[in-house]
């Protein structure tokens, strides 16, 4: 296996990333590396009625992107008609208006089509613990459930981009310099760029800590460690990845 060290363009530049060159993986390999990517998975959002499906809350919009090898493939977004009003606060917030649900699906037939496209992928969701709660709640609705892992990309931006003003995800949108697409506090336009944001990070990472390669596994460790200790994080992962190789 050789290394091939190439300059890239990124959030820092003056780094070099290495590349690996290698046979093909063997079929079973190459379904593990496709659990394991973090650039391969679904990014999600939900607009709702409010903030705790504990309290009676719906999700009245689900966006959601998929990523394969750090490029989007597909997307999915549907309204969701809670059979519940809501509030004039949430309806100036999302622009998302009671008039515009009345037409739309109801929420477990919307769901039903999501587990559908989301199969066993991971997932990425900025602020994740709402969303993971809402996705929880609806999908105990409809007697479902999924196997994927859930990050949240707030939490690895504190971590990344710790020289942000803040980490709220049009902060970020506009430190990483990314084009807005869409608008902010709808469904797929945030999960849109959500995925912009996250790919962006994996880019610095990887630059940052080549010769890292940022798997997700690892930004799951990431999120959950103290700032102290991020550098013996990225230097025992470069090891084992290493390691992995000889």
């Amino acid at each position: 296996m050789d290394l091939v060290f190439e300059p890239i363009d990124s959030v820092r530049s003056g780094y070099l990333r290495v590349t690996l060159n290698a046979d093909p993986p063997a079929s079973h390999a190459t379904q593990r590396e496709a659990v394991e990517r973090a650039d391969s998975l679904v990014v999600l959002d939900f607009e709702t009625t409010g903030l705790s499906p504990d309290q009676g809350d719906r999700a009245i919009e689900i966006g959601a992107v998929r990523l394969h090898e750090g490029q989007v493939v597909e997307t999915f977004q549907r309204l969701m008609n809670p059979g519940i009003r809501v509030n004039p606060f949430i309806e100036s917030y999302t622009g998302i208006t009671n008039h515009m649900l009345r037409k739309a699906q109801a929420c477990h037939e919307v769901m039903a089509e999501f587990v559908a496209f989301l199969g066993r992928s991971n997932l990425v969701a900025h602020n994740a613990s709402f969303d993971k709660r809402f996705l929880d709640a609806e999908l105990r609705r409809i007697g479902e459930t999924y196997s994927g892992s859930f990050i949240c990309s707030m939490l690895v931006a504190r971590r990344v981009c710790d020289d942000a003003h803040n980490h709220r995800l049009a902060t970020l949108v506009d430190h990483l310099n990314i084009d807005i697409a869409g608008d902010f506090h709808r469904a797929l336009a945030d999960s849109e760029m959500t995925a912009r944001v996250w790919l962006k990070m994996l880019d610095e990472i990887s630059t940052r800590y080549a010769p890292i390669i940022p798997t997700f596994p690892l930004m799951l460790r990431l999120s959950r460690t103290p700032k102290n200790a991020l550098r013996q994080l990225f230097e025992d992962a470069i090891d084992n990845q290493l390691n992995q190789m000889n």
